[in-house]
This record gives C-alpha cells, sequence and structure tokens, in this order.
C-alpha cells in the first residue's frame, strides 16, 4: 500500500513526539526539567524547549545531549545558540564558540563572539582575525566591518577604521550602519569635522532615528553649537508627537539648563556594543530570539548595565511570554536613568502577568507616591485593576490621574474612556456615559469609544438609532476588529433585525472565532431565524471556549431547551416593520429613547 505524504509526515511527527514524551521542558510542565532518557531525546526536548523560548530549559538538554556526543556539529551549534542567546554564563559561550569554530571555522556567530572575548581581553590583532573569519553574507560582512573598525580605534588607528567602513559597498539599509559609525568613530577620535559632515548626511536621509539624533545633538553640544543640538532635539521631539522619548526629553532639559553633555560612545568598547545593540534591535523584531537577541547579548557582554541592549531583551522576553525574564533584565538597568518609570511601570505589568497583583500594585503605589505628578503609574493601576474586574479600584486610579490632567486634550481620550467603562460595570449608567461623551468629544474618531457608548444604549434600550450610528462608524474605522463587529450584529439582534445581526455575527466569529462570547450571540441570531442546529452547533462551541461562569449556564440551558419563544410570535412580521418606521421616526433624536421596543429585552 502506497502512504501518502502527509501520512509521512504525520507518522514522523509521531515518532518524535514518542521520543520527547518522557522530557517535556519543565515550564510547560510546572516542575524541575527532567532528565531525557537518551541523547535524541534531549536533542529533540531542547529543540522544543528552544521553540518555546525557553532557553534555560533548552540549555539543560543540549548539554545532557553534548554528554554522549561532544563532537556533533548539530549539538555545538544548538547549545552554543542557546547559551549565547540566554547571555549567563560566558565561561560556556566561549568554551562552545572555540569547539565549535573548530568544526566550522566560518561560523558567523560564534566567531564574532570570539572576537569579542580577544577585543575585551586587549589582543586586538586576534580580535581583528575572528571578526574577518565572520564575514560570510552580508550580515557577517556589516557585522564584520563594523567590529573591525572599532577595534581600530581601540587603538588610536582613527583612519583605518574609517578606511574600512568606507571599503565596503553594502545595500542601503547596511550602510546606514556605516555612516552612523563613521561618524561616532570621528567623533570619538577628535575629527569633528568628518564627524558632522556624516551626521548631515544621515539626518536627510533619516530624520526620526532615536539613536542618530541623540548622537548628533550630543556632537553638536559637545562641539559648543548648543543651537543646532537643540534644534535637532526640538525637531525630533515635535515630529514623534506624543510625550517624546524619555532620553530625548532629558537631553532637551540638559541643553535647556546649559550643561555640556557627553557624547554619545565615549569608547570603543562602547561603541562595539552600540554597533551590537543596533544590528540585535535591528533582527530581532516581532518577538525573535534568535540572533537578533544574541547580538544584544554581545551588546551586554561589553556593557553589562546599558540600558538600551537590556530594555530591548526585556520586551522580546515580554513578546515571548516569559515574564519573569523581562523583570529580570529591566532589574539591571541602573536607577536614575531617564527609563526608571517606564521599566517600574514595566515590572508592575510584567508582575501581574503573573498573577503577583499585590505585588504590582504595591510596586506602582510605591511608584506614585515617589512621583506624584505622574500618570503613567496611576494609569497601570486603573488597567491592572479593570483587567481583574476590581472596577471601584479602577474607576479610584483613573480619577486620580484625571485630576492631575489640568486641562484635557485630546491625547486624554484614553483615561475618560476607561473610567466610563468602570462606571458602567458599576451600574452607574448616567456617570459613565458622561465619561464616554467625553472621551469623544476630546477624540471623535475612536472605535473603542464609539462602540462602547453605542453598545451601551443598545443594551439599555436608549437612543437606538444613535447607538446604532456610533457603532456602524465604529466598524468603519476597523472592519477587522471581531468585537466591534459583533457589537453591531448584536445591536441589530437588540433591535430585533435578526437576518441583518446574523450577517454581521458570522463575520465576527470569522474575525475571533475562539471567543465564547461572540459563538453565543451568533448561535442567538442562528434560533432567531430558524437555524437551531446550527445555533446549538455555536453554543457549544461557546462552551467550549471557556466562558466566564456566569455565562455557563445560561449556554446549558439554551443548548436543552433553546430560547423562548418571542412575545406575540403571531405578530412578528408587522412588528419589525413597525419598529423600522420608528426608529427613522426617532432618528434624529438625542434624548433617552423611546420606549422599549421589545419587552423581552428589558
Amino acid at each position: 500500500m502506497r502512504v501518502k505524504p502527509f501520512a509521512v509526515a504525520w507518522i514522523a511527527q509521531s515518532l518524535i513526539l514518542g521520543l520527547i514524551a518522557s522530557a517535556v521542558p519543565a515550564q510547560a510542565r510546572g516542575g524541575e526539567t527532567p532528565e531525557a532518557k537518551s541523547s535524541l531525546g534531549s536533542y529533540l526536548a531542547g529543540r522544543v524547549a528552544r521553540a518555546r523560548s525557553d532557553t534555560p530549559a533548552a540549555s539543560v538538554y543540549y548539554g545532557k545531549a553534548l554528554e554522549s556526543d561532544p563532537d556533533s556539529e548539530i549539538l555545538l551549534d544548538a547549545a552554543f545558540l542557546t547559551e549565547a542567546t540566554e547571555g549567563a554564563d560566558w565561561a560556556r559561550v566561549e568554551n562552545l564558540a572555540n569547539q565549535l569554530t573548530k568544526l566550522r571555522p566560518d561560523h558567523r556567530a560564534a566567531r564574532a563572539f570570539l572576537g569579542l572575548a580577544a577585543f575585551k581581553a586587549g589582543r586586538y590583532q586576534e580580535a581583528e582575525d575572528h571578526f574577518k573569519a565572520a564575514s560570510a553574507n552580508p550580515i557577517g560582512e556589516l557585522t564584520s566591518a563594523l567590529a573591525r573598525a572599532w577595534t581600530y580605534q581601540a587603538q588610536n588607528r582613527t583612519q583605518d577604521a574609517i578606511n574600512i567602513l568606507d571599503s565596503h559597498r553594502l545595500p542601503d539599509w547596511a550602510n546606514y550602519f556605516l555612516r552612523y559609525h563613521r561618524a561616532l568613530i570621528a567623533d570619538l577620535g577628535g575629527r569633528t569635522a568628518d564627524a558632522r559632515a556624516s551626521f548631515e548626511r544621515m539626518s536627510k536621509n533619516d530624520q526620526r532615528a532615536l539613536r542618530v539624533t541623540l548622537a548628533y545633538s550630543r556632537h553638536a553640544a559637545h562641539a559648543g553649537d548648543t543651537r543646532l543640538a537643540q534644534s535637532l532635539i526640538n525637531a525630533y521631539l515635535e515630529r514623534t508627537k506624543g510625550e517624546g522619548h524619555p532620553y530625548a526629553r532629558e537631553l532637551q532639559l540638559e541643553l535647556e539648563s546649559g550643561k555640556r553633555p557627553n557624547l554619545l560612545v565615549r569608547s570603543a568598547a562602547e561603541g562595539l556594543a552600540e554597533a551590537f545593540y543596533g544590528l540585535g534591535e535591528a533582527l530581532s523584531g516581532e518577538g525573535s530570539s534568535g540572533i537578533g537577541t544574541v547580538f544584544l547579548q554581545y551588546a551586554l557582554y561589553l556593557t553589562p548595565n546599558s540600558a538600551f541592549p537590556l530594555v530591548t531583551l526585556a520586551s522580546i522576553n515580554e513578546a515571548n511570554k516569559r515574564y519573569d525574564a523581562a523583570i529580570d533584565a529591566y532589574s539591571r538597568v541602573p536607577q536614575g536613568t531617564p527609563f526608571e518609570v517606564n521599566i517600574e511601570v514595566r515590572k508592575a505589568l510584567n508582575l501581574n502577568q503573573l498573577e503577583r497583583i499585590d505585588e504590582a500594585q504595591k510596586l506602582l503605589e510605591g511608584l506614585a507616591k515617589k512621583h506624584p505628578e505622574d500618570i503613567r503609574p496611576l494609569d497601570a493601576l486603573g488597567n491592572i485593576m479593570r483587567g481583574h474586574k476590581r472596577y471601584s479600584e479602577a474607576a479610584q486610579y483613573y480619577t486620580r490621574a484625571i485630576d492631575l490632567i489640568g486641562k484635557p486634550e485630546p491625547k486624554h481620550w484614553t483615561y475618560f474612556y476607561a473610567r466610563g467603562t468602570c462606571l458602567e460595570r458599576m451600574k452607574m449608567l448616567p456617570e459613565s456615559e458622561a465619561d464616554l461623551e467625553r472621551a469623544l468629544k476630546l477624540s471623535p474618531d475612536q472605535p473603542l469609544t464609539l462602540n462602547y457608548l453605542g453598545y451601551t444604549w443598545i443594551d439599555h434600550n436608549r437612543n437606538l438609532q444613535q447607538g446604532l450610528k456610533l457603532i456602524e462608524k465604529a466598524v468603519r474605522l476597523k472592519s477587522d476588529d471581531g468585537y466591534i463587529v459583533d457589537s453591531l450584529g448584536w445591536a441589530h439582534y437588540r433591535l430585533g433585525n435578526f437576518k441583518e445581526a446574523v450577517k454581521h455575527l458570522e463575520r465576527a466569529v470569522e474575525l475571533r472565532p475562539e471567543d465564547p462570547t461572540l459563538n453565543d450571540h451568533l448561535g442567538d441570531a442562528y434560533w432567531r431565524v430558524g437555524r437551531q442546529r446550527e445555533a446549538r452547533f455555536q453554543w457549544d462551541q461557546a462552551l467550549s471556549f471557556n466562558p466566564e461562569a456566569e455565562e455557563v449556564s445560561k449556554i446549558r440551558e439554551k443548548l436543552e431547551n433553546g430560547l423562548p419563544p418571542l412575545p406575540q410570535a403571531r405578530k412578528a412580521k408587522t412588528k419589525r416593520k413597525t419598529v423600522k418606521r420608528q426608529v427613522q421616526k426617532n432618528k434624529k433624536s438625542t434624548q433617552s429613547g423611546p420606549a422599549p421596543l421589545f419587552p423581552w429585552f428589558q
């Protein structure tokens, strides 16, 4: 019998899963890392752990596998990258890099680390040799050029460093790094005019890059051109809107006070770390824990307390749901940096993800006391409490935040929206409506506010046509949001437009197929249009997606008995027509709305 390809794949996957069944990573099972029963099992378990971003467990498994097969290039490569990604044992990383380069002399990441180790020890010729060997592809060539240039600068060979950077012709994205580091090296080497020319070329091509702006502004102020420095940082903050980056705001204040700031990069080691930080950040988008994270760790190998790579590393850990690791990275950032308030808030949000709510609250309360004029700790406290349905506490925090605002601006709509949602859950409807309307007045095109206020009106049988219009506008602004599309469908349901409700609720479930509420709503709509079998299927789906406890019994009742018949069922058709006319008649009403159209909605 001929076996189809998909069946072969399925069999292979089953065999792999069987091999690693006894070696599931500890974090996935809630215990200590178990000992795998074979070298292959350890390797496969390591791969599973690494795919789950559980690098500590992966490191253990690869180490076990290497004990049985110490000369395996595959195992050495996996173990090296895992250890480098974790950045906890640099002696082991160096040992693995030495073993790996004996088998693969052109291994880019291993050669780069050996170059860093030699650079750190002052063995510059050895460092250059390793960096040369790391140029196997465009990324490797760029890494090699930057690393060799900073190795020359460490020996005060500024011209040789610049020549290295000028001699490479790489894609535009890579030339950005070459020009930036050319400016940094020229500045550090005392060649101010050369640095100015490089910065000017860069600022014309990329006026939004934070690091370039910080470096250029500091260069100008350090050279005595305070006016240029201030214009650069002010223009950056104006372009980026909002509150601006903490380091940009700090530099702005420093310049306004008349201080002469230091250069962004003050040594060759800092310059080399800046190179690996920049590459690491560029290569680690979307929370990837690949070579980008390794390069960030390389930057920290040279400058262990550097704020920017630590914050980027913490963000990657957050994206990978490694909240403890994120907290650890944030905690390594020295106190007193412009990141301080942001970091403490992020630590609290990570504690919240770990269900350590009391710790998060205590941290943020302390932060709010230390920075009584800062709105961010109060906003975070409100969001955490709202997320845990502690609406009264959340509303109090939002009120404290709003009290700090003074005269609200459009950007402050979120605080009124958030407090309004809490007040609605607390059954304080007039106060909730006032907040939501205030949020809309501040920022009229926010889909969240439009949706929530419109739904609230319809849910309470008030301002029906106006509420429907708000939801329709929200859908136009954010047509790919399943929850907002669900609101439109449910609004039509509440208005008795069951066929129209089905159309929108089907779309909502397509967008959010695993949401219990959306499936429940679609089941209700199906029932009202006579599609009972499909209704029960959707209710069953809703139950399988773990709805809130108070909804479970309601859904089970519907599964068993369906929905109750509509009042005056025999007049349903004519009543729908009457409803339509009533809605049209009240189109322009901004008052509390007509009397209830369907008594069973009360």
